[in-house]
């Protein structure tokens, strides 16, 4: 049986959408099992009356960073407000036609991703101005199980990491926005739109459903294992591997030797994966100054392809702190990169969610077993918004 998804059953829900004016958070990657646009599904049976644009645009045409700005969408004439760039929330003037803000978009079952919290920012809008608040379910695509990394802490939160959770978090979308609501105190008129034939130990390649990329520099199903290991790169001047034809699976720097830092990566026998010495050359910068904006355009960095060989043993947080302690300690040319903002943190806390390994106060041994304590705890608390079953 393939997994029905949570818009796949829009049709049974005529009780809570039918005569109502609706506005739908969503990208190219809310589509249906058939590949058909939600915005589609919903203008076709239901009021849909405004759109809502994360991160990369309502059709994904933006870049990582990329301001977005409102406009016209093209095929139904609907408007769509940016939720990204200047104004990331909602305001009551956006909200005073509608009656439920809808949400449709994957997610890759990482912290570091801003979709997560574009949803937050919905849901804080909804009880702000008493709205409902829908969100159509989609898979884990790490799968719904595992839990790796440590909680972020309060001083660190920001649009890449809201609340304390940890790097994976083993839910899906429609359960994080139950903890949300639930244990962060924001308590909207929230509605789950569960999928069926869904087992929360699947990975999105177990599902028979298609991988749309949910952003530019997501592109295939593995690039979000090696996402969760390789973004904290974003906070140091190793590159992550954007602007290349595999962002997040290649790292490097022009003064980083491949062979040798590859043979030490393998010495260290992490479980499911292999580091191959590779060498690349970025063709763009980051469009963000906290990616590093002109982070190695075009100079030919040595670095390794990370080969994720057994997903299901595969740890991407320990393989990250494994990799960022290896060229912390034994290149001199290394740096964190300084805060982007007069106010703000350096990029690397941000990612990390805490200031820990910028400022050297965990070995790598003491940051592991901090995480693992971390995992653990989360873990606990999670299981009380699980909708599915292995």
């Amino acid at each position: 049986m393939s997994v029905m998804l949570g818009v796949d059953s829009v049709d049974n829900y005529t009780n809570i959408l039918g005569n109502k004016k609706i506005g739908l958070v969503t990208n190219h990657s809310g589509v249906n099992k058939h590949l058909v646009s939600t915005i589609d599904c919903l203008y076709k049976h239901f009021n849909l009356v405004k759109l809502f644009a994360p991160e990369h645009g309502v059709r994904g045409n933006s870049e990582a960073g990329e301001a977005v700005f409102g406009y016209t969408d093209a095929r139904t004439a609907l408007p769509v407000i940016s939720l990204y760039g200047k104004n990331k929330t909602f305001s009551e003037e956006m909200l005073e036609d509608i009656d439920i803000i809808a949400i449709d978009i994957q997610d890759v079952g990482s912290r570091f991703y801003t979709y997560l919290y574009t949803m937050a920012y919905a849901m804080q809008a909804c009880k702000k101005y008493g709205k409902t608040c829908i969100v159509f379910d989609r898979p884990n695509p790490l799968n719904a199980n595992n839990v790796e990394g440590n909680m972020l802490e309060s001083s660190c939160a920001s649009f890449i990491g809201l609340y304390p959770i940890p790097q994976r978090y083993g839910l899906t979308i429609g359960e994080c926005a139950l903890l949300f609501n639930n244990e962060y105190g924001i308590n909207c008129d929230l509605k789950i739109i569960a999928m069926s034939g869904y087992k929360r130990d699947m990975y999105f390649c177990e599902t028979a459903l298609q991988w749309v990329l949910p952003s530019p520099n997501i592109p295939t199903i593995e690039t979000c294992l090696t996402f969760n290991c390789t973004c904290i790169f974003e906070g140091t001047n190793i590159s992550e591997g954007r602007g290349t034809t595999k962002p997040f699976s290649f790292i490097g720097a022009p003064w980083l030797k491949a062979e040798e830092f590859a043979e030490k990566m393998n010495d260290k026998e992490l479980l499911g994966v292999h580091f191959r010495p590779h060498y690349f050359s970025p063709v763009f910068a980051a469009t963000k100054k906290s990616f590093g904006e002109a982070k190695y355009k075009d100079e030919l960095c040595g670095g390794v392809e990370i080969h994720v060989v057994d997903k299901f043993s595969f740890k991407p947080i320990e393989t990250a702190l494994n990799l960022l302690f290896e060229i912390r300690d034994n290149y001199e040319q290394f740096e964190f990169l300084p805060p982007y903002t007069e106010k703000g943190r350096h990029m690397i806390d941000y990612n990390t969610g805490s200031a820990h390994i910028r400022e050297g106060t965990q070995s790598l041994s003491e940051a592991l077993a901090s995480y693992k304590k971390d995992s653990a705890e989360f873990s606990k608390i999670k299981t009380k918004y699980h909708l599915y079953h292995s």
